[in-house]
């Protein structure tokens, strides 16, 4: 059970630097930088958010549930 614990460990960390550099990606786009060095040409993530928000909405209520689902992973992670 010990390793299982390690790898759970790693793949939250590994998930909190996603969302960090996601994060930080749609800061800097917002402000303007298009070509950050992390990131490839002509890869906007603020387009990709929203067409993966617009996805979830055409979807009616399966969109909600989704979201619903992907809250209640995020804050269990907390607890």
């Amino acid at each position: 059970m010990e390793t299982l614990s390690t790898i759970r460990g790693w793949a939250s960390s590994l998930a909190d630097v996603g969302v960090s550099i996601a994060a930080l990606a749609i800061i800097l786009e917002v402000l303007g930088l298009k070509n950050m060095p992390f990131m490839p040409m002509n890869w906007s993530v603020v387009d990709n958010v929203s067409g993966i928000i617009a996805g979830l909405g055409s979807q009616g209520v399966m969109g909600l549930i989704a979201i619903w689902i992907l809250w209640a992973i995020w804050h269990r992670k907390g607890a």
